[in-house]
């Protein structure tokens, strides 16, 4: 199985929305405020919060959705086992094609958790 490069997707899109950014500035202020206030710190943790949003990704079949949340789970300290319980679900309420993503999302944890050589 080649390994996708999400670190390399999320630059891209970064990249690619910057332009999108500016000339819709009021939009995207808006959707970096509802998600900053959907991921903050409450009655259910940040971790958990992503690990929701992750598996909503997979379930929709969002590569990029895979790369940002991966990200933000390996910041936030998420074990391979949690992320593993995690999408059993997704494939049992998404079925093949989420196991399909799952594979991604693994291989995207797994490389996201390799210690950076500086």
């Amino acid at each position: 199985m080649s390994t996708f490069d999400h670190t390399a997707l999320i630059q891209d899109i970064n990249t690619h929305l910057a332009p999108f950014r500016k000339s819709q500035p009021d939009a995207m202020q808006g959707f970096a405020q509802l998600a900053k206030a959907s991921m903050a710190e409450g009655s259910i943790s940040a971790k958990h919060k992503e690990l929701i949003a992750l598996a909503i990704g997979i379930t929709q079949h969002c590569s990029g959705c895979i790369g940002f949340h991966v990200k933000a789970l390996v910041r936030l300290g998420c074990t391979r086992q949690e992320l593993e319980e995690m999408l059993t679900v997704c494939v049992y309420m998404g079925g093949g094609p989420a196991l399909m993503y799952t594979a991604e999302a693994l291989a995207a944890f797994d490389a996201m958790s390799q210690p950076t050589t500086a």
